[in-house]
């Protein structure tokens, strides 16, 4: 989604700074809190080095891992508030409330790979195994930006180019790799199985969006393999070209691969039926945990036969499994939550009836952020 950055101004507000790297999701949660608690806010934007990794474990709260030449320039007057996202800013947001003397507020969206005294306040969501501690909000859903006005914008730019298709249409929102899940060929082909026949049981046509991370074999693989009316769109980096967020509002209907909590969050904030596609099986089924029967290999949907052993599996597998609690991911836990509730269906099952239900998310984080500016509470 693309927001505005708002200037800063003089005014006795919280000065805000948002640290935002490559990943176009972090950034669109840190511009939806920023936006929601009202106060001018700047955008720094960073770029980092091959080996920060290295270099935020060895030398934690330095910029050595910052390509300072392709950032943002870091420099006083210091922000009283950061709002950051992913490891990669994590040393930064530190750094800064160490020049500032430990009076900036750093807030940190979604997991945090230092130690959670670290920061002020952590809004995460029940994918991450973070502590209920009192710097601690969970949330359902990650934070965005979709709103009602962002959605009838964009619902009249792209209206017009849907026109010949049949109603009703089906969004189908598109994500790739994200362990333990794959999305290769195989899937994708699995996906237009059941998203062609949710459409043809409707007598309506899908508009499909994939994202960056959806490898090239996968789209090429679902695109061949729909067969009702569609409209493809493959994902480039022109923003200017990319449907989604019209997708989301002309559509009657939502289906979204399981992979990504965040276009979960935004399918579910058009209010309209939300499908999830159950990208795992065996062991990482989405829906529950089974058991992987003996042989060569493993029966899918609509008796498709997925190999039982792959190498980036077995590499899914040890980062799921292998990797520290705290650093571990798990989207059903989202997943059967919002499921449970009804608030969402399963693709495979097309007899629910999602019934979408408004989310009070990001006004709670907004409400936490501002007690940490509460002058009563600050004493």
């Amino acid at each position: 989604m693309v927001s505005e950055e708002k200037p800063v101004s003089d005014k006795a507000v919280p000065r805000v700074w948002l640290l935002t790297g490559f990943r176009a999701g972090d950034k669109a949660q840190m511009v939806a809190l920023a936006e929601a608690l009202g106060w001018p806010f700047e955008i720094k934007r960073l770029a980092y080095r091959p080996y920060e990794f290295v270099t935020n474990i060895l030398l934690g709260m330095r910029l050595a891992g910052l390509d300072r030449r392709r950032s943002d320039q870091l420099a006083p007057p210091w922000p009283d508030l950061v709002i950051t996202a992913g490891r990669r800013n994590e040393p930064v947001a530190r750094w800064i409330k160490e020049q500032n003397e430990e009076r900036t507020v750093v807030v940190h969206l979604g997991r945090p790979w230092s130690k959670v005294a670290a920061f002020d306040l952590v809004v995460t969501t029940p994918q991450y195994n973070v502590p209920p501690l009192p710097n601690v909000l969970q949330i359902d859903l990650p934070l965005h930006g979709v709103t009602p006005a962002r959605l009838q914008a964009a619902g009249a730019r792209w209206q017009g180019g849907i026109a010949a298709l049949p109603q009703p249409r089906i969004a189908v929102l598109v994500g790739g790799d994200s362990p333990p899940y794959v999305f290769d060929a195989p899937m994708a082909r699995r996906l237009a199985r059941q998203a062609s026949d949710f459409a043809r049981r409707r007598g309506g046509s899908l508009l499909v969006a994939t994202s960056p991370r959806t490898k090239p074999e996968a789209a090429a693989a679902l695109q061949a393999a729909i067969d009702v009316p569609c409209q493809f769109y493959r994902w480039s980096p022109e923003p200017d070209s990319n449907p989604y967020l019209g997708f989301l509002a002309v559509a009657d209907t939502l289906i979204v691969t399981g992979d990504s909590m965040s276009m979960v969050a935004e399918a579910c904030a058009t209010g309209k039926a939300v499908y999830v596609f159950d990208l795992g099986y065996g062991w990482t089924r989405m829906r529950a945990a089974a058991p992987q029967p003996s042989g060569s290999g493993v029966a899918a949907a609509n008796g498709e036969e997925l190999p039982s052993f792959r190498a980036k599996r077995l590499l899914h597998w040890l980062i799921a499994h292998g990797l520290p609690r705290r650093i571990r991911r798990d989207v059903r836990k989202i997943l059967l939550a919002l499921a449970a509730s009804g608030r969402i269906g399963w693709l495979d099952d097309q007899d629910t009836a999602p019934q979408p239900a408004p989310s009070t998310d990001l006004a709670a984080a907004a409400a936490r952020v501002q007690q940490l500016f509460d002058p009563a509470r600050r004493r």
